[in-house]
């Protein structure tokens, strides 16, 4: 081991990635610590990112709302997210002097690709007086074409705060309906879906209850309507990383993004992990070697164009308030 970290880091990871693996890691692991001490970086990771990027070099990790918060309190000169590039663009406007960097510009979101500010000019035409809720998977000009801001872990607190019987929630269909049943408000919904929740089916819950008797099953928001059903607890990544560290169940099953178990599972070995393994792609495109090209130099910058980034500024930060 060259820099006496490392072992202390592998010491926290051994049991997810194996020794020649994490060989392979080092090299960039070491640059990318004293990259962040040189250029005063920091590193915001996504509960996606591989375990190599999210106990290895990163600084603050969580889901979007968590990563949303902390970007504000950032004592940094440069800023690096490792996720996708609608979280950048949130960092960035919530940090508009200091300099955001995505290691892929390729990493993007089938929700964020859903729709356009087009689309909520329209649905405002066609629902005229109804405020429009939108998640943070979108991009920067949505965002600004919207009233407010949400999360999988504050979407329902969101939609009552506004104190209305009707609201339009974009552009997660199915966060939409799960959200819907735990408040009177009427919700209507966009027709996006995460391309990573979308496949887990009802029958893939009971597959795995028979195949692995007593596991918990913990289902994200964004998975459709009867498997959240089906499912023993449905929550943001964030809540369901609070619900195994609390309730420590015997033999749990996440049933979202891949890397989100592995990463939850260094914390509490004890867990029995059951992996159901649906990996996002833009998210696997953020790797050591482009989070240390980033930093080396200055690889890529995420601005946001100042006419809009004062009205989508304004949908998070009304967020971040509540």
């Amino acid at each position: 081991m060259k820099d006496f970290r490392l072992p202390d880091l592998y010491d926290r990871v051994r049991q997810i990635i194996p020794a020649p693996d994490w060989m392979l890691f080092e090299d960039d692991i070491e640059a990318i610590l004293a990259l962040k001490s040189e250029k005063n970086a920091v590193i915001l990771a996504h509960n996606y990112q591989t375990p190599e990027i999210f106990h290895g070099v990163a600084d603050i990790v969580g889901d979007s709302l968590a990563l949303a918060r902390e970007a504000v309190k950032v004592d940094a000169d440069v800023i690096v997210l490792a996720g996708v590039h609608f979280m950048a663009e949130t960092a960035k406007l919530l940090n508009p002097e200091k300099t955001v960097l995505i290691p892929d510009t390729y990493a993007g979101c089938s929700l964020a690709e859903s729709i356009t500010p087009e689309d909520i000019a329209l649905l405002r035409e066609a629902h005229p007086g109804v405020p429009v809720i939108t998640y943070v998977n979108t991009s920067a000009a949505v965002k600004a074409a919207s009233d407010i801001c949400c999360t999988s872990g504050n979407a329902v607190k969101v939609v009552e705060s506004l104190g209305v019987p009707k609201v339009l929630m974009i552009p997660d269909e199915y966060l939409a309906q799960n959200v819907a049943r735990e408040t009177d408000v009427e919700i209507i919904a966009w027709r996006g879906r995460c391309e990573v929740h979308e496949l887990f089916t009802r029958e893939d819950v009971r597959a795995m209850r028979e195949a692995w008797p007593g596991v918990t099953i913990l289902a994200h928001p964004e998975c459709p309507p009867e498997v959240v059903a089906e499912a023993d607890f449905s929550g943001s990544t964030a809540v369901m990383s609070d619900f195994v560290g609390e309730r420590k169940p015997a033999r749990v099953c996440l049933l979202t993004e891949c890397s989100m178990s592995d990463n939850v599972a260094v914390n509490h070995p004890a867990v029995e992990f059951v992996r159901p393994c649906n990996l996002c792609p833009h998210m696997k495109r953020i790797d050591l070697r482009n989070i240390r090209e980033a930093l080396e130099n200055g690889l890529h910058e995420v601005t946001v164009d100042p006419a809009i980034a004062e009205d989508a500024r304004r949908s998070v930060e009304r967020m971040l308030a509540i």
